[in-house]
């Protein structure tokens, strides 16, 4: 069979097409793949915690850790670590001051570490959700209530992790101005 150029470039534009496409689907795909499944630490948003006679009396270390990536801001959890039983909902609180004259839009990014116990970390209300506004000399508290779920105990890579970290780092929002989430001076 043989191609004429014609042919030839029409597959190679198709082909450009095709893989620039795929290129931008990949970085949702994924994200929706690692929240699903809780792959690399991504943590779970629930709608409900585990009913009372779910709560195991094994507990957890939950350790928070807690970054700020260019912005003008401190960030840091009021407690450093929460002890937790197994499914008993946790509430853990977060103090983010804006340390600009300028007004900040920002969004925190999370993970678990170790990897496999993300499936399990479940976020029932956290401002991770949402972009979040910081007014000029601002400072913020911030809830988060949590559990882990009750399977992790059951789940032959989980079952013996006693402790696990929660990392935030907080980014300027997508869609900010450079000049309001850098709070540099216009």
């Amino acid at each position: 069979m043989k191609w004429s150029r014609n042919a030839i470039a029409i597959a190679c534009v198709f082909g450009v097409m095709g893989m620039t496409g795929a290129a931008f689907a990949a970085v949702p795909l994924y994200r929706m793949f690692c929240q699903v499944t809780g792959f690399d630490g991504t943590t779970q948003k629930a709608d409900k915690a585990p009913d009372a006679s779910e709560i195991l009396d094994k507990t957890v270390l939950v350790r928070f850790d807690t970054n700020v990536s260019g912005l003008p801001m401190t960030f840091k959890p009021e407690q450093r670590s929460q002890r937790v039983r197994i499914g008993e909902t946790g509430v853990a609180y977060f103090d983010v001051t804006n340390t600009s004259d300028r007004d900040l839009q920002a969004r925190a990014m999370y993970n678990v570490v170790p990897e496999s116990t993300g499936a399990y970390f479940q976020k029932l209300q956290c401002f991770c959700f949402d972009d979040q506004i910081i007014k000029a000399g601002e400072t913020k508290k911030f809830p988060m209530l949590y559990f882990v779920s009750p399977e992790m105990a059951e789940d032959r890579e989980t079952r013996g992790v006693q402790e696990l970290t929660l990392s935030y780092t907080f980014y300027p929002s997508q869609g900010a101005p450079a000049a309001q989430a850098s709070g540099a001076a216009g």
